[in-house]
């Protein structure tokens, strides 16, 4: 007699971004060779591979923007000789291990005719990169007073058997009620409800955040670097040109989570 269908392995979540960009969400990827990413305007992560060659990384050296640099969120490789870091930022990993995700009546499903106000509240306060097109990654879900977004929280990368809670954030004036763990809690509901296990991704610094995960039921599981890095020029020029939109390709990966 055979079991269920086996558990997803956490490996998954050593490299999400290739592993998103190679399973769930194949459809974004742009691709240079073994090396992937999202579109400039919908993610900074990308995929390279765990153990990347010259070839890679004369690759991804295409992918770089307008400065020069290539964003490296969660990949901790040493770049190679020759490569300028020009961000490193440490962050933390967290899983769900208890989170008592629940529904919440008053959350609203957001689409893109929110995502202006959507970008409004990211600028206003900075939970990590959230781009024109970020919201076609899965469900965001907001709560509004009075007309105005004041909260949201959704759903970015998607490693197989796992989707990452990611732009959770509250307007400054509304801080202090519980609206980010309500709207975390009703997020983890959603991705549940696939069978899949939530995680998440912020700044180690972030101790506030990081407190509200733990107490929320999520677990440490690593720790992991936000950084982004400038090729050398020969191999920008090796490289030729980016892809269209890539200007913005390294600015959009100076904010860790």
């Amino acid at each position: 007699m055979t079991g269920g269908p086996a558990a997803p392995s956490p490996d998954v979540l050593d490299n999400p971004g290739l592993a998103s960009l190679t399973g769930p969400h194949a459809r974004f990827a742009e691709r240079r060779g073994r090396v992937v990413r999202y579109p400039v305007d919908v993610s900074p992560w990308l995929g390279l591979p765990a153990e990347p060659d010259a070839a890679d990384w004369a690759d991804l050296a295409g992918f770089a923007g307008a400065d020069g640099s290539v964003p490296l969120p969660g990949v901790g490789t040493p770049v190679p000789a020759g490569w300028e870091l020009t961000f490193d930022v440490a962050g933390v990993q967290l899983v769900d291990e208890g989170v008592a995700a629940a529904p919440d009546a008053e959350a609203v499903r957001l689409g893109p005719a929110d995502v202006p106000e959507m970008l409004g509240l990211v600028a206003r306060t900075r939970p990590g990169p959230f781009l024109p097109r970020t919201v076609e990654l899965g469900a965001y879900l907001g709560l509004r007073h009075r007309g105005a977004l004041v909260a949201m929280a959704g759903e970015r990368l998607r490693p197989p058997g796992f989707t990452e809670i990611s732009a959770v954030c509250t307007d400054p004036a509304y801080r202090g009620r519980g609206l980010a763990a309500r709207l975390v809690r009703a997020v983890a509901h959603g991705i549940r409800e696939r069978g899949e296990t939530p995680f998440l991704h912020t700044s180690a610094r972030n101790t506030g955040a990081i407190r509200l995960y733990e107490a929320l039921g999520f677990a440490m599981r690593r720790s992991l670097p936000f950084r982004a890095a400038r090729p050398p020029l020969p191999a920008l020029r090796a490289a030729g040109p980016a892809p269209d939109g890539a200007a913005e390709n390294g600015r959009t990966a100076v904010r860790s989570g």
